[in-house]
């Protein structure tokens, strides 16, 4: 049975029960998930009072995780998903974290600020359980010069503004494992993709070329990447 992280961005709060709905139905062919919500609006609240009334990075850390939480709650509803506060995999179909007890125990990984959100803590739940993290967004992949990079390296965009947060690439990096980031706008593509393993861009934390586990050969083993364009 395949396992994977599948991070869900507030992004695609308008799309995202029907990717929960998707993965649920695609648990029934073999694999599990371990959805890890992303902040949604309630986060954006967090860091519109961390500005305006000079939140600590502490209290905004814990409000931001609690916010996870309350989107947890939006992505299970009605979905056939069930929540847990325990960071392992689902005995079978599809599990969505609620990040909060798990993380005051331990969050060692994770910083106080604004660099670390929700993207941080789905590449820490992925290392600790050596597993692939997809992380679903609004966006096709990582964009560079203008086209979407196949592959890259975590360490070339430490730096960069893209679509994943800097805490995360530090995680990955450390971590040795990758992320793939793809399009959920169009929830029955997001699944069609997922199961074909298409589109997306592999962000490499073990490093340039074979080094590191490669979400898309162990999702797909039967996929011939030897065709893949690199970006490094």
């Amino acid at each position: 049975m395949n396992f994977s992280i599948i991070k869900i961005g507030g992004s695609l709060i308008d799309v995202s029960r029907d990717i929960v709905r998707g993965l649920v139905s695609l648990s029934g062919g073999g694999s599990s998930f371990l959805v890890v919500p992303g902040g949604g609006p309630m986060a954006d609240l967090v860091r519109e009072l961390y500005d305006k009334y000079g939140l600590s990075d502490e209290a905004a850390h814990w409000m931001a995780i609690l916010a996870m939480e309350e989107y947890a709650h939006f992505l299970a509803d009605g979905t056939g998903a069930a929540l847990t506060d325990e960071i392992r995999p689902p005995a079978s179909g599809v599990d969505i974290l609620l990040p909060y007890r798990p993380l005051i125990r331990d969050d060692l990984g994770l910083l106080r600020n604004w660099s670390y959100t929700s993207d941080s803590v789905a590449a820490l739940v992925a290392g600790r359980l050596a597993a692939d993290f997809i992380k679903a967004t609004d966006v096709e992949g990582v964009i560079l010069d203008g086209r979407i990079a196949t592959e890259i390296p975590a360490e070339s965009l430490i730096g960069e503004e893209t679509c994943i947060d800097q805490g995360s690439l530090q995680i990955l990096r450390s971590s040795g494992r990758s992320c793939l980031v793809m399009d959920g706008r169009v929830p029955d593509r997001f699944i069609a993709n997922l199961k074909m393993g298409k589109g997306g861009t592999l962000i490499r934390g073990g490093g340039v070329g074979r080094s590191g586990p490669d979400v898309r050969e162990s999702l797909y083993p039967r996929i011939d990447q030897s065709t893949k364009e690199r970006v490094t």
